[in-house]
C-alpha cells in the first residue's frame, strides 16, 4: 500500500536540516541511514552517503530521482556472476582468441611497414 496523499511524502527532517546550510554541488557528502526517505526537489545537486548495511554508497541526486527513495540507489546485495567453472573456461578461451587476433594484427602491420620502405 502506498502512503496517503493527505500525509504527503516522507522526507527525513534531519536530512532537510543538514541540507539547509549548504549549497548544491559542493563536494561534501551527507551521510544518512534514512533509506526510506523520499528524494525532494530541494535535494537535487547534493551527494548523499546512503548506508547499505555495510558502508555508505555515494549517491548524487539528479532531477530524475525526485520522488524515488534514497535506498533505491544504494544496493544492499552484491551480484556475483553466474556461471562457475564452465563459464570461466569459455571466458578464458575468448580472451586467448582476442590476444591471438591482436598479435596477428600487430604482426601484419609491422610486416607491412617494414615491406614498404624496402623499395
Amino acid at each position: 500500500m502506498t502512503r496517503s496523499s493527505k500525509k504527503g511524502p516522507y522526507v527525513d527532517e534531519r536530512l532537510l536540516k543538514k541540507i539547509e546550510g549548504q549549497k548544491a554541488g559542493t563536494s561534501s557528502i551527507i551521510k544518512t541511514w534514512a533509506r526510506a526517505s523520499q528524494i525532494a526537489p530541494e535535494m537535487v545537486g547534493f551527494t548523499f552517503g546512503v548506508h547499505n548495511g555495510k558502508d555508505h554508497i555515494e549517491v548524487f541526486v539528479t532531477e530524475d530521482m525526485v520522488g524515488h527513495r534514497l535506498g533505491e540507489f544504494s544496493l544492499t546485495r552484491k551480484f556475483v556472476k553466474h556461471g562457475g567453472k564452465m563459464q570461466k573456461e569459455i571466458e578464458q578461451a575468448k580472451k586467448e582468441s582476442e590476444i591471438a587476433a591482436a598479435q596477428s594484427a600487430k604482426a601484419a602491420t609491422a610486416g607491412a611497414s617494414t615491406a614498404a620502405p624496402a623499395k
